[in-house]
């Protein structure tokens, strides 16, 4: 059926042309008005070519504009694949997240997130990485990859650091080999420019905390009507231009109770700007937005979004990825710092950005 619908879809496709540029011949040579040199004739021969050219323009976009929604498709399912939607709860977790590309035709982005439970605590990342669009998609890959086997191999965070920027190196030495062969132009990107800005993130069963920075901005956690950053020390630098120090500095913030929860975010967001050139004031967002009731995880990352739209008119110059996480464990199971979660919960629920889209998120 494939074989048959192929060759005949073809010549529907090269029918309509042939038949516009048969109408244009069959008039020159067969109409006796084309032969004239009088200006009616003239009028006439103008109007029949501009309606064959403006039939043969038409057909062309929607030619383009078929194939743009094909390539348009395959980035989305290539994005979902990469960055796949975290279930609505992860061990206990409450979780939404969100990515939006500066690149409005490719559809996707830099950055990059995704959070698992494993049975050394759920763990979750949070990257940007230079550039975006289809350009920063192979950097995406490399370093998601080494992060969804590295969580559940290594018992230690500083240790899943070092895989990732393994992966990372390896990557930029493949992308330099193939933009630079031995005999051709020099890469358009070297490897020196290239990096990462990442944020690792563990969360125990009992609420501790785990976290290591290599340049990217805190999150803020919320309490209550608080709004704070998780921390204020000085990150590690962005994986990529300098090797990792030997003692990684993995910080203990004070552990995340029941309902309290986390914003992690990629500087997209707080870079975003209006028409007059004003810095999108994220944390006042986020304060503003504590007093929704009930205040879920979707409930929180749609109205960031929607904020985020009016104040950029739609149109953002960088990539943006939001990922919120809420501690909904119970406090008694809390209390409890022996256990550590093991196995992700069910994922029927339906993911938060779909919920986001059908609200107008």
């Amino acid at each position: 059926m494939f074989r048959i619908r192929l060759p005949l879809r073809r010549a529907l496709a090269l029918g309509l042309p042939t038949a516009w540029g048969a109408v244009a011949v069959g008039y020159k040579l067969a109409c006796p008005l084309a032969q004239q040199d009088g200006t009616v004739a003239r009028i006439a021969t103008s109007a029949v070519f501009f309606a064959v050219g403006t039939g043969l323009v038409l057909h062309v976009r929607r030619a383009l504009l078929r194939e743009l929604r094909q390539v348009r498709r395959v980035a989305g399912a290539a994005q979902n694949v990469l960055l796949r939607p975290p279930p609505a709860r992860v061990d206990g977790l409450g979780t939404a997240a969100f990515q939006i590309s500066a690149d409005g035709t490719a559809r996707v982005g830099g950055d990059l997130y995704d959070v698992i439970a494993t049975e050394h605590g759920v763990r979750a990342v949070m990257g940007d990485v230079r550039g975006h669009g289809l350009a920063a998609l192979g950097t995406v890959a490399a370093v998601l990859g080494s992060f969804r086997e590295a969580v559940h191999d290594e018992p230690d965070l500083g240790r899943v650091l070092r895989r990732l920027d393994r992966a990372l190196a390896r990557h930029l030495r493949e992308r330099a080999r193939a933009e630079h062969p031995s005999a051709g132009r020099e890469p358009e990107t070297p490897v020196a420019e290239e990096f990462v800005t990442l944020l690792l993130l563990e969360i125990g069963r009992d609420g501790a905390l785990r976290v290591l920075n290599c340049g990217h901005p805190w999150p803020y956690r919320l309490t209550g009507t608080r709004v704070e950053p998780l921390a204020r020390a000085d990150p590690l630098p962005p994986l990529g231009p300098f090797p990792l120090p030997r003692d990684l500095p993995v910080l203990h913030p004070p552990p995340l109770r029941p309902d309290e929860m986390l914003f992690l975010y990629t500087d997209g967001a707080e870079d975003a700007r209006d028409s007059r050139g004003r810095f999108f004031p994220l944390r006042a967002t986020l304060a503003g937005a504590v007093h929704i009731d009930p205040l879920t995880p979707q409930a929180l990352l749609g109205t960031v979004l929607r904020a985020l739209r009016r104040h950029t008119a739609g149109t953002p110059t960088d990539d943006i990825a939001l990922l919120v996480l809420r501690n909904e464990r119970a406090r008694a199971q809390c209390a409890h710092p022996g256990a550590r979660g093991a196995a992700r919960e069910p994922t029927t629920h339906p993911h938060p950005t779909t919920h986001l889209e059908h609200n107008g998120a």
